[in-house]
């Protein structure tokens, strides 16, 4: 039985992340830190509402088994490139920090297919960045989800991707998507749990097919 740390749980794959944790037996806690309530009664459930901003009064806080970041923004929401940094990079950074300094063991980050500290696209730098940084830190197991176009029940609308995913969609039910074809927000979720649990010592990346292949594992050590 393992106790879940989660950032991120109101998006689109953390929502999905936490409905999982939540009906899987093999945690028996899920810890969500984030600036509002989920609205969800669960026993298993416990919420911290904070501010990211002050690491020194939630730092001693991010203790467990798994510590799970899908924390993410736009630069619509964020209002501009450094204020989306500041919440892509800063504050995922700032919480992986605390958790290897508390012994948290495994650690699973859902980043970007293509992320690379040396792109010349902010998002993709942004994200390969943080990849690099957090590659550095003492976790015992160190776990990065990079998948393609996301798709799911967003809140917010998003013409561009909705436009990508009916193209996709439609080049994978003639067969010709392949790796490329959209990932549904709970597919990611899954990967993410299996990627907790197995928990392999060292650094795992896994990009476009392979995260398909890790949802895919289903039942893996029940």
């Amino acid at each position: 039985m393992k106790t879940a740390l989660v950032i991120g749980a109101t998006g689109l794959v953390g929502k999905q992340l936490v409905q999982q944790l939540l009906s899987d037996e093999r945690f028996n806690n899920v810890i969500v830190f984030g600036r509002r309530s989920l609205g969800i009664a669960n026993t298993k459930l416990q919420e911290h509402l904070i501010d990211f901003d002050k690491p020194e009064d939630w730092q001693h806080l991010v203790k467990g088994d798994v510590f799970f970041s899908t924390l993410g923004t736009t630069l619509k929401q964020a209002g501009g490139q450094n204020e989306q940094y500041k919440v892509d990079y800063h504050y995922q950074y700032k919480f992986a920090e605390a958790a290897a300094q508390n012994g948290v063991p495994a650690y699973v980050l859902v980043s970007s297919s293509g992320a690379d500290p040396g792109s010349l696209i902010f998002y993709s730098r942004m994200k390969g960045a943080l990849e690099e940084a957090v590659k550095k830190l003492d976790f015992k197991s160190i776990n990065i989800i990079q998948p393609g176009l996301l798709h799911g029940d967003r809140q917010e609308s998003r013409t561009g991707e909705e436009i990508g995913y009916k193209v996709m969609h439609f080049l994978d039910k003639l067969g010709i998507a392949g790796k490329y074809k959209p990932y549904e927000d709970k597919v990611v979720a899954q990967a993410m749990v299996n990627a907790g649990i197995a928990a392999q010592p060292g650094v795992h990346t896994y990009t476009l097919g392979e995260v398909f292949k890790l949802a895919e594992r289903e039942h893996l050590s029940r």
